[in-house]
């Protein structure tokens, strides 16, 4: 049995709840945030797991196995780095930190640790994004052409996000919360990008996130990205990650849905009813065995940064 202990308690940390719990090798048994409050009601939730305020009283606990930090990111890097000289693993929210500084000294942090380090990069164990991966390689779409990223947004932040950071240049924006899953999915599908240029779109309070993108950049083989993006804009959410081939076009739209077509021929749905994910706390549970997994560490989150850093220069 694995012993996981959660470190902030928001939107985002509560969403792997429900798959810890459900997993029969984990248990959680530590939670941890600011607000006492909702420490408590989700210890009481969790059947008994001990709530806490201070994050070094978690990380202190000697019942821990492996740490979920779901915090801010301007927060990853002190609370990881105090995670990982207490030799324990460590699950991070993205992006890894808040500078590309930071994110360098927990990779080589956690390399030293000898310990599990992953990211939480949820589009791998998507059955949409799994096969759109698989396409890629099948040639589906041939040699790649392009490749574009499109992110438009009713409101930023949306609804569901009104807090006190994610709408700040700071740490926030939709760059480095939405385009963080497609730069790791481009490195990780299509290898490395180089020469980034951008052209950010800023509201009048500079201290507010960008309200737009226009950004190039080109893959090792000079095949060309883009990346286009806009807030406060008319019509629905929508997120589009396409790769325009010499045989066709494949597209992952709103996270899952998958659209393709030969040229010459209507842009389809593709269903990825046959494709069976992993799940990442399978895959953590296995790491923590020892056994080979399918994770993202912080060497991936390190160079997702380093592409986010470029696009988010002025």
């Amino acid at each position: 049995m694995i012993h996981i202990g959660i470190i902030g308690l928001g939107a985002i940390g509560q969403r792997l709840i429900k798959q810890f719990t459900e997993h029969p090798e984990v248990e959680i048994v530590a939670v941890c945030d600011q607000l006492e409050s909702l420490a408590n009601e989700t210890a009481v939730s969790l059947g008994g797991a001990q709530a806490y305020t201070h994050y070094e009283s978690l990380i202190a606990d000697e019942k821990v196995d492996l740490i979920y930090v779901a915090v801010p990111p301007k927060f990853h890097h002190a609370i990881v780095l105090e995670v990982l000289r207490a030799k324990k693993h460590v699950l991070c929210e993205k992006p890894l930190a808040n500078s590309l500084e930071e994110a360098q000294e927990m990779y080589e942090a956690a390399k030293e640790a000898g310990v599990v380090h992953a990211m939480n990069f949820p589009l791998n164990y998507g059955p949409g994004a799994t096969k759109f991966s698989d396409m890629i390689a099948e040639k589906y779409i041939g040699e790649l052409r392009r490749l574009q990223l499109t992110m438009h947004f009713p409101q930023w932040p949306r609804a569901w996000q009104q807090n006190d950071w994610v709408g700040k240049r700071e740490q926030g924006g939709f760059v480095l919360e939405v385009g963080v899953h497609f730069i790791q999915q481009t490195l990780k599908i299509f290898g490395n990008i180089k020469n980034i240029q951008t052209r950010l779109e800023l509201p009048v309070d500079r201290e507010k996130c960008e309200t737009g993108i226009i950004a190039t950049a080109e893959l090792e083989d000079g095949t060309p990205v883009l990346i286009e993006g806009l807030s406060q804009v008319a019509g629905e959410e929508y997120i589009g990650f396409i790769a325009y081939g010499s045989e066709g076009t494949l597209s992952l739209e709103n996270w899952g849905q998958l659209r393709g077509g030969k040229i010459g021929e209507e842009l389809k749905p593709i269903l990825a009813e046959d494709v069976i994910p992993n799940k990442i706390i399978d895959e953590l549970v296995k790491a923590a065995k020892g056994e080979v997994s399918e994770l993202y560490d912080f060497e991936v989150g390190y160079k997702a940064q380093r592409v986010l850093e470029e696009l988010r220069k002025i």
